[in-house]
């Protein structure tokens, strides 16, 4: 698994993200096919740029093929899954958050 925090840049070409992997380039251009939910900018050249958000796509996508050996199908649905889990997830820490600051509010005032 990718550590977020030890991305340092914005962007990382092909080559450096399939090198992250140990997977060929190609693969990583078959996945942009095969999952909708990875789609990394392109400059004017068509060189793709992946950004930190990216690369953890691509990072659960190795996880659920390459570990768990999941096919492109099932994989593609379990990301799906993953990442509106995750969503949902920071919808909630955002609300509690906002409820304790509130509580804090209300606790001072006492």
């Amino acid at each position: 698994m990718i550590e977020i925090n030890k991305l340092t840049k914005f962007y990382y070409t092909i080559s450096d993200v399939s090198s992250m992997f140990k997977i060929n380039d190609s693969t990583l251009r078959y996945w942009e096919t095969e999952f909708a939910l990875l789609k990394p900018k392109k400059n004017r050249k068509g060189d793709r740029r992946y950004t930190k958000e990216d690369i953890l796509i691509v990072d659960k996508i190795y996880m659920l093929l390459k570990e768990k050996g999941f096919t492109i199908k099932g994989a593609n649905e379990e990301l799906k899954a993953i990442v509106s889990s995750e969503k949902a997830n920071q919808k909630a820490l955002k609300k509690l958050s906002h409820i304790k600051k509130e509580l804090i509010k209300i606790q001072e005032q006492l």
